[in-house]
């Protein structure tokens, strides 16, 4: 699968793995993906009388022996490996069958996605076509995705958390093709020269792939990359596919949205664009007093609350600043980490503290404005409280966005690229411990496990409270810098080298 996402890759997982850095979201979705497949397997094998391969702990070639033996058992195997025709695979769930009196074994790939895409029909055709290679005699093969209809009942029933898509004919038929994968991956790992391919879209799909740093350091510099323009799409990225584009200058003006070319133009000129007036106009228009909020919320591929389904979204934090008539602010925060569901006191304890006037500043607010909007329907005695909060909603991004940018900003609008053009004072990579939401989110989870002790659960608090204390704090300062001054020579900014 690797080598399918790109070549190199695959050269650079097998002769310098060590060069991979993976980001924290995508160990976010190695957690996620480990806890479904240890629920699979309960689901899959109820009276628990299954085997799972330990494949990081035997080595691959003993995992493999020891599937040849668990064969013979007639049981679930889980993580049953294949060596086969030039390529080795393990396999999430091995269970089983009989079809027209004969033997057989139904081929089950879990997948933590709430549905079935691209790479998940090529994982299977590879696992397949190992497994037929090694004569096993496959009745079925199916991947088994999270089902966001399911509700959890509670009592650890997840009949139904996943469903099952059958691939049988598909995978069984593209054997020819996977033939022709193996034998060019092959080629690959076995080359004692690393693939010279360029960066591009294949190392962000379909996964974020954790050579992209390195890989950078080996192609020639580029003062402004193309990867810095946002929102490429359609006709701008089937042309930037096509000619290989990695220069930014190199890119037609004529084939670039409005907020393409002003990010293409500041870049390379080294300039800043910032129009106060119409920053200032689009406050003006915001009714006093002005709050600043930010949410932080958990969404849980196996629900843990009764009623809740797959990937609900949870908010558990708030942070919110008031500016008093004096200029000085308030500041108001809230977090749940008892382990309950956090909806409900969270609702309370914002309904509290939020001024029954004026706006309230958040950060691309359709988060914040879909999370007021269940809770207002979950909640009918908050519903009149929450919409009027709902109502007062003012997205700072939006005015950001259509009147500011700094090359600093490296085409990305979000809080954490704006605020450090800003503000020298305020960055969240100064943070201990949790410094973004991928990572909030996991320190949520493991402060509401109980096994979690006291001391470590209120370092956690801590650090969440520091977090989202910053996010707020930093949409105060970024509003201040759109109704004050902002310096319009960048100087000091060298040119992003890549």
């Amino acid at each position: 699968m690797a080598f399918r996402q790109c070549p190199r890759r695959l050269w650079l997982e097998v002769h310098q793995p060590d060069l991979k850095e993976d980001s924290p979201a995508t160990e976010a979705k190695f957690a996620v993906g480990d806890l479904v497949g240890e629920l699979a397997r309960l689901l899959y094998d109820p009276e628990e009388n299954g085997v799972l391969v330990k494949v990081m702990e035997e080595g691959p070639d003993a995992g493999v022996e020891r599937t040849q033996v668990l064969l013979d058992k007639r049981v679930p195997i889980f993580e049953a490996g294949f060596e086969s025709a030039g390529a080795r695979a393990f396999i999430d769930i091995l269970r089983p069958a009989k079809k027209s009196g004969q033997r057989c074994w139904e081929l089950i790939e879990v997948k933590s996605s709430t549905s079935l895409k691209g790479n998940h029909r090529d994982d299977v055709a590879i696992q397949a076509y190992v497994a037929h290679q090694a004569q096993v005699n496959l009745s079925a093969v199916k991947v088994a995705h999270i089902d966001t209809s399911f509700i959890y009942k509670g009592q650890d029933q997840y009949d139904g958390l996943l469903r099952e898509v059958d691939l049988t004919q598909e995978a069984l038929s593209r054997f020819d093709e996977v033939t022709d994968w193996v034998s060019d991956a092959q080629e690959i790992a076995t080359s004692e020269d690393m693939p010279t391919i360029l960066t591009g879209m294949q190392c962000r799909s379909p996964h974020p792939c954790g050579f992209l740093k390195f890989c950078r350091t080996q192609e020639n510099p580029v003062a402004y990359p193309v990867d810095l323009l946002p929102r490429v799409q359609g006709e701008l990225r089937r042309w930037m596919q096509a000619h290989q584009t990695r220069e930014l200058s190199e890119v037609p003006d004529e084939k670039l949205s409005p907020l393409q070319q002003r990010v293409k133009n500041c870049t390379l000129s080294n300039t800043l664009y910032f129009d106060p007036e119409g920053a200032q106009n689009d406050i003006n228009a915001a009714p006093l007093p002005h709050c600043f909020l930010d949410f932080e919320a958990v969404q849980l591929a196996v629900p843990i609350w009764p009623g809740t389904h797959p990937y609900q979204m949870f908010p558990f934090q708030f942070s919110l600043h008031v500016r008093r008539q004096d200029g000085e602010l308030d500041h108001h925060e809230f977090m749940d980490l008892s382990g309950n569901e956090p909806s409900r006191a969270f609702a309370e304890a914002l309904v509290a503290a939020c001024p029954e006037q004026g706006a309230i500043f958040v950060w691309n607010a359709s988060f914040e404005l879909t999370r007021l909007a269940v809770l207002a329907q979950q909640y009918g005695d908050l519903r009149k409280a929450l919409s009027q909060i709902q109502d007062r909603i003012v997205d700072l991004l939006k005015i950001v966005e259509k009147r500011y940018y700094h090359p600093g900003q490296r085409g990305s609008w979000k809080l954490k690229r704006v605020l450090p053009t800003l503000s020298s004072d305020l960055n969240h990579a100064h943070l201990d411990g949790v410094k973004d939401g991928y990572m909030a989110v996991l320190a949520y989870v493991e402060a509401i496990q109980p096994e979690t002790s006291p001391q470590r659960r209120a370092q956690i608090q801590q650090e969440l409270f520091t977090y989202c204390r910053l996010d707020s704090l930093a949409l105060v300062t970024i509003f201040n810098a759109m109704v004050g001054t902002i310096k319009t020579e960048t100087s000091d900014i060298s040119p992003c080298h890549v």
